[in-house]
C-alpha cells in the first residue's frame, strides 16, 4: 500500500500528519490523538490505506488498516 500510508511522526514537540512520500507534511498538530483523528479522515474519506503511528523515540508504535465506505468493516481490537 506504498503511497496510502499515512504517518503520524514526532517533530519538534508536535506531531506530523504525512503521506508517505510526500515531501511536506499535510499538517502539524500540537496533540498526537488529534493528528490521529486527522489522518484517520484522510484515509476514510479516500481510497483506505494504513494509519502508522510512531512514537516519541521514533519507533513504530501502532499500524491501523483503514477500509474506505466499508460498511462492515473488521472488528479493530488495538484501538
Amino acid at each position: 500500500m506504498a503511497g496510502r500510508n499515512i504517518w503520524i511522526s514526532p517533530d519538534d514537540g508536535q506531531w506530523k500528519v504525512q503521506r508517505e512520500g510526500a515531501e511536506r507534511s499535510s499538517r502539524v498538530f500540537d496533540i498526537q490523538r488529534e493528528a490521529e483523528n486527522y489522518g484517520r479522515n484522510i484515509l476514510q474519506n479516500n481510497s483506505g490505506g494504513e494509519l502508522i503511528t510512531q512514537g516519541e523515540n521514533g519507533q513504530i508504535r501502532s499500524k491501523d488498516t483503514i477500509n474506505a465506505n466499508d460498511p462492515n468493516p473488521p472488528t479493530d481490537k488495538e484501538h
